[in-house]
């Protein structure tokens, strides 16, 4: 892979991978209030979006596949891997924070005790890794822009 399909395929995939994120965010403000039943209905909008895993893995490892081919140009080189760290961030926090919330509700298809706790929890965890999918976007625009060279 080239230098320039590096760029096109992380920054493609690093935006795709933005775009449920984003979702996630922007809906939290009308969900988090939500009464049982009705947060149990909106959540089954949901179902399928674990096949937006593809787009995650590559925008890693476009991401990374970047950073290896910029290693010589420290200021790309800075943002390819803040970007990837970044990307990499989302992951901890799905596996640490939402996978498990995923796993006591059977994917929201049942509401235990603690559901707003855990609604909190799976909330906050995907608006959180919206942030730092947006910081890793705007990292990796900024490892493509013209370096001033001195």
């Amino acid at each position: 892979m080239g230098l320039a399909a590096a760029r096109f395929f992380s920054l493609l995939f690093t935006a795709l991978a933005l775009a449920p994120a984003l979702a996630h965010l922007l809906e939290l403000p009308s969900k988090i209030g939500l009464a049982r039943d009705d947060y149990l209905t909106v959540q089954q909008i949901y179902r399928g979006w674990a096949l937006l895993g593809f787009v995650i893995v590559a925008a890693l490892i476009s991401t990374l596949v970047l950073a290896l081919k910029v290693r010589k140009r420290p200021g790309e080189y800075a943002s390819a891997v803040f970007a990837f760290l970044c990307i990499a961030g989302t992951q901890v926090l799905f596996w640490t924070f939402t996978f498990p919330v995923n796993r006591q509700t059977n994917n929201w298809t049942m509401l235990p005790e603690n559901w707003m706790a855990l609604r909190t929890q799976w909330e906050y965890s995907h608006a959180a890794g919206a942030v730092l999918n947006l910081v890793a976007l705007v990292a990796l625009i900024f490892s493509v822009l013209p370096q001033d060279e001195k």
